[in-house]
C-alpha cells in the first residue's frame, strides 16, 4: 500500500518546476519576438533601397528619353515617371499601413543633369545612412538614406 501512496506523490510536477518551465519559455519568447522585430526592420529597410534604386533607374531612362538630356524639374517630380518608365510610383514601407507616419521618398534636381533621391531608414545602425547623421521619420527615429547622380 505504500508502495501506491509513493507512487501517486511523485507523478506530478512541482509549482516551483512549474514557475521554471513557464520563466524559461517566457524569456525565449521575449528573445525571440525582438529579433523578429528587428528582422522585419532591417527588411523594409532593404526594400526601401531598393525602390530608390527602380527610381534612379526610371529617371536613367526619362534622362536618355530628353532631348537634350535632363531630369524632371523639381515642379515635374517623379510623377512623369508615371506610367511611361514605371507603372506606379513606390511608396515607403511604413507609409503604406499608416498614411503620415513615416518620411515618403523625396526627389530633388539639383542641376539639369544631377539630382537626390532620399528614403528614411528605420535600422538607426544601418552602414548605409547619410554620414554625418541627420535624422528623420516620426520623432527622428531613423537616418537618411541618400542616392545622388552627381
Amino acid at each position: 500500500m505504500k508502495l501506491i501512496e509513493y507512487r501517486s506523490r511523485d507523478e506530478g510536477f512541482t509549482l516551483l518546476e512549474l514557475v521554471v518551465v513557464m520563466a524559461i519559455i517566457a524569456t525565449l519568447t521575449a528573445l525571440a519576438s525582438f529579433n523578429f522585430i528587428q528582422a522585419r526592420v532591417r527588411a523594409r529597410d532593404v526594400q526601401r533601397k531598393s525602390e530608390l534604386r527602380q527610381i534612379q533607374d526610371a529617371l536613367e531612362l526619362y534622362k536618355n528619353d530628353q532631348m537634350p538630356q535632363t531630369y524632371p524639374t523639381n515642379v515635374q517630380g517623379l510623377a512623369v515617371l508615371v506610367p511611361t518608365f514605371m507603372a506606379k510610383l513606390p511608396v515607403d514601407p511604413k507609409e503604406k499601413v499608416t498614411a503620415g507616419s513615416w518620411m515618403v521618398y523625396t526627389y530633388s534636381q539639383t542641376s539639369a543633369l544631377a539630382y537626390t533621391l532620399q528614403a528614411c531608414l528605420e535600422n538607426t545602425s544601418d552602414l548605409d545612412k547619410l554620414t554625418p547623421n541627420v535624422s528623420c521619420g516620426s520623432g527622428g527615429a531613423g537616418f537618411i538614406y541618400q542616392l545622388t547622380q552627381p
